[in-house]
């Protein structure tokens, strides 16, 4: 990617994660970030936002939600600006902005799609709707020169994160691969022990941990945390 390659953090509002799912006494609040690349052959979006969700859901993460429209608006963008729809995963808080968007190609793993079609999964109509325009994709695919988009299973079978070559190094939009820059710089760690010879036991990491070091990433951005990663030999 050219050094006039840009990408813009949108905030798109936040959920309240309960206790129960937090491995804690306390509920958390998590941001819902998507975000906006400027490529030389036009605007990525990766993610939408929090879609609309039956009562039992919304009760349960209790959203707050800021339009997509408006996020675009403070970052320069409209929805017609819009090339190409990229979603980490299919989960209500992550496409709730498909339907805005229909006619523009939305790039999603196969098996995401097939799972998400499956039922009992998220919320049927942000998946299925008039216009949706899914373009499936199965494993890695450099999709416009410099960028690619990854499968980092996990927190689904087909969860996948951008990656983005620019002039300052690589970049990764994560999504939910992991919860938090934290995680992933846990598992970094313990790829770099067991790389060492440390003698085991070690924690066990994503296979695809080893192949996303190949892109020798200089930050990784996530979709629920603010924080960035970034190696520990950088530059300040």
């Amino acid at each position: 990617m050219g050094k006039n390659t840009a990408v813009r953090r949108l905030d798109l509002g936040y959920f309240i994660r309960p206790a129960s799912e937090t491995g804690g006494p306390q509920p958390r609040v998590e941001p819902v970030l998507a975000y906006l690349v400027q490529h030389e052959q036009g605007l990525i979006l990766f993610d939408t936002g929090i879609g609309s969700a039956d009562s039992e859901t919304e009760a349960h993460y209790r959203p707050q939600r800021r339009p997509l429209q408006e996020a675009l608006s403070a970052a320069g963008a409209t929805l017609g600006d819009i090339s190409l729809v990229v979603n980490c995963h299919l989960h209500f808080d992550h496409c709730g902005g498909n339907p805005l968007l229909r006619g523009k190609p939305i790039l999603v793993q196969e098996a995401e799609l097939a799972t998400a079609r499956r039922g009992n999964y998220t919320i049927d109509a942000l998946v299925d709707f008039p216009g949706a325009a899914y373009e499936e994709l199965t494993g890695e695919t450099e999709i416009w020169p410099g960028v690619w988009i990854f499968p980092t299973p996990g927190h689904t079978p087909g969860h996948q994160s951008l990656v983005l070559r620019q002039s300052d190094g690589t970049v990764i939009l994560a999504g939910q691969a992991h919860d938090f820059a934290s995680h992933f710089a846990s598992d970094q760690l313990a790829r770099q022990a067991a790389l060492h010879g440390v003698e085991h036991p070690l924690p066990d990491y994503a296979h695809w941990v080893e192949r996303l070091a190949d892109f020798d990433p200089r930050r990784v951005l996530f979709a629920h945390d603010c924080s960035i990663w970034e190696p520990s030999d950088s530059n300040f």
